[in-house]
C-alpha cells in the first residue's frame, strides 16, 4: 500500500480516537488507551522486522524496563513526570545500545534467540529483586499529577504521546535512514557495497526500536498504575511478533491493524473462553498458511479493485 492511502488511514483513525471521550463511555475510553498503547509497541517492533529485516523475540523487556523505571522514578524518587518518564525511556535506550552492540553481530535466529535471552534475563531480575521491582506482586502504588488522574485526561495525553510518536516512526520510515534500513533489509551484501555501515544502520535501529517500546511501556505502567514482570516475559515478546505478523510487516499501518484486532480479540474471546493461548495459535497458523503477508494485502487488493472501477 502506497503513502496516500496509508496516510488517509492515518487521518480517519486519528480523528475516530478523537471521537471516543466524547462517547460518554468509560470502557470504551479505556479500551482505546489500551489498543493505542499496543499499537505503538507493535510499530516500534516493526522498526526492527519491517525495516530492518531483524526479527526479535526479546522486544518485551524495553517495554518492562520503561515500564518499571517509570514506576520507580515517579514513586520512590518522587520525580515529576517531566523528569520520570524521558528518564525511564533513556534508561531503556541505554540497555539497548549495550545489548544491542551484541545482538547486531549476529544474525536470523542467533539474533533472536539472543534477544529471547535478554529478555529473560530482565524478566528474572524483575522477579528476583523484589526490594526495586516487586517481585513476583510487581510495583503498585504509581500516583499520577493531578492533572492526569482523571480517565479522560489520561486518554487525551496517551493520544498525544502516541500520536507524536506515530508521527516521528513515519517520518523515520520515509527519511534517508529509512530507506538505508529496507537497503539493509534486502540485501545486506550489497548495503555494504555501497558504502552503509550495516553493523552501525542496526544499532541504532535497534535502540530507537527500544526507545519507543518503552514510551508504550511508560504509558501502560501510569494506565495500569504500577507494572507486572510478565510485561518482560516471552509471552509478551510473541504477542508483539504475532501482531506485526497479523497486520503486516512491509508496510507502516499493518501493525497497528494487527495490534488492534489482536488485542479487540482477545478481549472478547476472554469473556467467553480461557482458551485464548489456543485462539492466538490457530490465529499464526492462519497467517502464516492463508495470509503470509498479513492483513494489510487484503487492503490491498480491495483499495486495487476499488481503484480500477
Amino acid at each position: 500500500m502506497t503513502s496516500r492511502p496509508q496516510l488517509i488511514f492515518l487521518t480517519c483513525l486519528f480523528l475516530a480516537l478523537l471521537v471516543v471521550p466524547f462517547l460518554g463511555s468509560r470502557y470504551l475510553t479505556e479500551l482505546a488507551v489500551q489498543v493505542m498503547i499496543f499499537s505503538l509497541l507493535a510499530l516500534s517492533l516493526n522498526i526492527l522486522v519491517g525495516h530492518i529485516g531483524l526479527v526479535s523475540f526479546g522486544h518485551a523487556a524495553f517495554f518492562a524496563i520503561g515500564g518499571y523505571a517509570t514506576a520507580f522514578f515517579l514513586t520512590r524518587w518522587q520525580l515529576p513526570l517531566a523528569a520520570a518518564m524521558p528518564m525511564a525511556v533513556l534508561l531503556a535506550a541505554a540497555f539497548a545500545l549495550v545489548i544491542g552492540v551484541l545482538c547486531v553481530r549476529l544474525k536470523a535466529i542467533y539474533f533472536a534467540m539472543l534477544t529471547l535471552a535478554f529478555s529473560m534475563l530482565v524478566w528474572g531480575i524483575i522477579i528476583k529483586w523484589k526490594p526495586v521491582t516487586g517481585g513476583d506482586d510487581g510495583f503498585v502504588g504509581i500516583t499520577l499529577p493531578g492533572m492526569l488522574a482523571s480517565p479522560q485526561s489520561f486518554y487525551w495525553f496517551v493520544l498525544a504521546m502516541v500520536s507524536v510518536s506515530t508521527a516521528l516512526m513515519w517520518l523515520l520510515s520515509k527519511s534517508t535512514m529509512g530507506q538505508i534500513f529496507v537497503a539493509i533489509r534486502e540485501n545486506e551484501t550489497r548495503a555494504s557495497f555501497l558504502g552503509v555501515n550495516v553493523r552501525q544502520m542496526q544499532l541504532i535501529g535497534f535502540v530507537l526500536a527500544a526507545l519507543f517500546a518503552a514510551i508504550a511501556g511508560s504509558l501502560m505502567a501510569m494506565y495500569l498504575r504500577g507494572m507486572y514482570p510478565q510485561s518482560a516475559f516471552w509471552t509478551q515478546s510473541g504477542h508483539i511478533v504475532i501482531s506485526v505478523l497479523l497486520g503486516g510487516v512491509h508496510s507502516f499501518v499493518g501493525p497497528i491493524l494487527g495490534a488492534s484486532l489482536l488485542y479487540l480479540l482477545e478481549v472478547t474471546i476472554h469473556q467467553y473462553t480461557q482458551y485464548w493461548p489456543l485462539v492466538m495459535g490457530l490465529i499464526l497458523l492462519l497467517v502464516v498458511l492463508v495470509l503470509p503477508e498479513g492483513l494489510i494485502e487484503l487492503f490491498r487488493k480491495l483499495y486495487a479493485r476499488l481503484g480500477r472501477k
